[in-house]
């Protein structure tokens, strides 16, 4: 049973109040955000789910947003309600079904009022393998709680603001402790994806690295090799969110440890020293996940075998290829115009995406004021046409194009502030 709780909003966050009955109850949340919820559309819905007396309680994530005093992204809805007796209440009711691929899993998307709400069967996994479950529905509460992978992930709330937490998952969120539901072992080899969505989660709630329970560490080194059957791109979208979480460096090193890395396209050799450098430079920068995953490399060998373990995109792996060409030889300048490398760089650059490739390569290098003065730099135009050219009397085309790169280089010493008439009358002297 779990513990009763009263939770009522305050300026500085949520205020707790303990209440007993006979060592059971129920913990309310009023909460602005919660409250913030209640949309016309939610309101349509609830009211339905209320006339056929199926339950219908927020799930997961969002609860543990709200719980957090955070207004989540995502909402998710469980019910007792199966697929076909949702589609018969929407569809009696005129509601809009949308995206059905959902269904076999037993998601049924309605839209009202211009928002779609996802609502889940309560489910429970029958056959898993790693990978993909086969479930069945039920109505049970806990049983559906018990197949969830983090205690803080495991908890419904109703529409009244009653939390249901059958796994202690408030108590490790306060505490900001990530633990798994059950046993570590068990969860794992339900999902081997369940490895990584841990160090993503722990970088996005505990407190201090290192304050991992032994066990848990344990079950996920037995079961690190399992992530081997794990797609790419479904690994990859957990590592983007752990680069550009807290503890990042500590994450990392501990993937290493627990011979992770080999699983998830990472190099056997990377260098875990750079890598704890450049992430401590870059992390109030806002950097992409490549520019932080790009400092283990130590070639662009590095780059190309990632890209072939987890398929990432082609603007991700040319960002890669860039850092590890560009991060020793394109520096600042000495003297009093130190940005002047990475203004004639893309100046010269005929590639695209070549200024925001800069900007990372300035974070990586963490030169936080060059990157302030290179993001309000306005890349110039060269003033000088071949039709001014012609009317100066340069009538051939390789002269006109022989007589623009010179200028051009004049130009460029000039730290681009020569206009048309001084590059002009620099033409008569050349």
């Amino acid at each position: 049973m779990w513990a009763e709780l009263l939770v009522v909003p305050r300026r500085a966050g949520l205020r707790l109040l303990r209440r007993r009955h006979g060592g059971s109850g129920t913990m309310r949340l009023q909460a602005p955000q919660f409250q913030a919820l209640f949309t016309p559309g939610l309101r349509s819905v609830a009211e339905l789910f209320e006339k056929k007396n199926y339950e219908l309680r927020i799930a997961g994530g969002a609860v543990r947003d709200l719980l957090s005093g955070v207004t989540p992204q995502d909402i998710d809805f469980a019910t007792t309600a199966t697929p076909a007796e949702m589609k018969e209440m929407f569809t009696a009711a005129g509601v809009r079904l949308i995206n059905n691929k959902g269904e076999k899993h037993g998601t049924i998307t309605a839209r009202l009022h211009e928002q779609n709400f996802e609502i889940t069967t309560l489910r429970i996994d029958v056959v898993t393998d790693g990978r993909h479950a086969e479930v069945e529905f039920t109505t049970d509460w806990h049983k559906d709680a018990e197949r969830r992978d983090l205690t803080v992930n495991s908890m419904f709330l109703g529409l009244d603001g009653t939390l249901y937490d059958f796994f202690n998952g408030y108590e490790d969120l306060k505490s900001k402790k990530i633990r798994f539901v059950g046993k570590a072992a068990e969860r794992i080899q339900e999902d081997y994806l369940r490895i990584l969505r841990y160090f993503r989660f722990y970088g996005r709630i505990a407190e201090k690295p290192g304050d991992h329970e032994p066990n848990t560490l344990q079950a996920i080194r037995e079961n690190a090799k399992g992530l081997a059957g794990i797609s790419g791109e479904r690994i990859w979208v957990e590592l983007k969110k752990i680069l550009l979480g807290n503890h990042v460096s500590h994450l990392v090193q501990l993937m290493y440890e627990l011979d992770i890395a080999q699983y998830i396209g990472l190099p056997l050799d990377g260098n875990l020293e750079e890598f704890a450098r450049v992430t401590k430079n870059i992390q109030n920068l806002s950097p992409k996940p490549m520019t932080a995953l790009t400092s283990l490399f130590k070639g662009k060998d590095d780059v190309t075998n990632l890209d072939l373990r987890l398929k990432i995109s082609k603007e991700e792996k040319n960002l890669g290829l860039f850092l590890v060409k560009h991060r020793q030889e394109l520096t600042k300048a000495p003297g009093p115009e130190p940005l002047r490398p990475y203004q004639d760089f893309l100046m010269d650059s005929r590639e695209a995406n070549t200024n925001s490739k800069i900007l990372e390569l300035l974070k990586y290098q963490g030169e936080e004021q060059l990157l302030k003065e290179m993001q309000e730099w306005t890349v110039p135009s060269f003033p000088v046409s071949g039709h001014d050219l012609r009317k100066m009397g340069v009538s051939s085309g390789k002269e006109i194009g022989t007589a623009l790169q010179q200028l051009r280089e004049e130009w460029k010493k000039s730290g681009y502030h020569m206009d048309k008439e001084e590059l002009l009358s620099c033409l008569k002297k050349l």
